[in-house]
């Protein structure tokens, strides 16, 4: 009988950093040191610090191995590719959900290295780059197709919207109740439907007023 086969063990640079975000969910970053990581992770004392020399090594390589299992619970790749705001509040409301469904603690642990990250510039634009900011291009793109007349303006509300949202969900005062999908889809269709509306009347308004223009200076040509 063939013995079952076992996946290999994760390399030693991911047992870490796992490891370190287990202590940023239960223990904050008051938890973080790199003893409290070789016992967590099971490894001998001084892996850790041979992995990460300093405490800042130790935090990037968290923010580094999160921003993987953040991507590993929903890729650009099952966001729409159409043109339709339905279809952008399809894919946004599937993200949101699985954030707040699948591994919550993956939010908590973002949260935790937030501040810490504003008192280490070296640090701040590698954790924004992995990020909502991994999102913006794709989303600009997105907004673009569904007709919007000024994408980057409403990427960011768009964007603070979902951050606000799951924030509320995860660490805010509506933490007790996870909203369904259905909820959250709704809640995007309006956001959207009040971006593309407003950009489509701005868009109407404009042609209008300057179609006006062109008939004023036309008729004054006559006379």
């Amino acid at each position: 009988m063939n013995a079952a086969r076992s996946s290999p063990p994760a390399p030693r640079s991911e047992v870490i950093a796992d490891a370190a975000i287990d202590l940023l969910v239960r223990g904050g970053l008051r938890a973080l040191t790199h003893r409290a990581v070789d016992e967590a992770a099971g490894l001998p004392q001084g892996s850790t610090s041979n992995h990460a020399r300093t405490r800042a090594a130790l935090i990037e390589a968290a923010v580094r191995r999160l921003a993987v299992r953040e991507s590993q619970v929903i890729s650009m790749e099952e966001m729409p590719q159409g043109e339709s705001a339905a279809e952008l509040a399809d894919g946004l409301a599937l993200a949101l959900y699985r954030y707040l469904t699948r591994d919550p603690s993956l939010l908590i642990a973002r949260y935790e290295l937030a501040l810490e990250i504003t008192r280490r510039p070296e640090l701040r634009e590698m954790y924004v780059r992995t990020g909502t900011a991994a999102f913006r291009e794709p989303l600009v793109a997105m907004l673009s197709r569904a007709g919007s007349a000024e994408p980057e303006r409403h990427t960011l509300s768009l964007v603070a919207w979902c951050d606000g949202m799951l924030f509320s969900c995860t660490a805010g005062s509506y933490a007790a109740e996870v909203p369904t999908y259905d909820q959250l889809r709704a809640g995007l269709e309006e956001l959207l439907d009040g971006m593309l509306g407003a950009s489509s009347a701005r868009s109407g308004s404009s042609t209008r007023t300057g179609s006006s223009a062109r008939n004023g200076s036309a008729a004054r040509g006559k006379n």
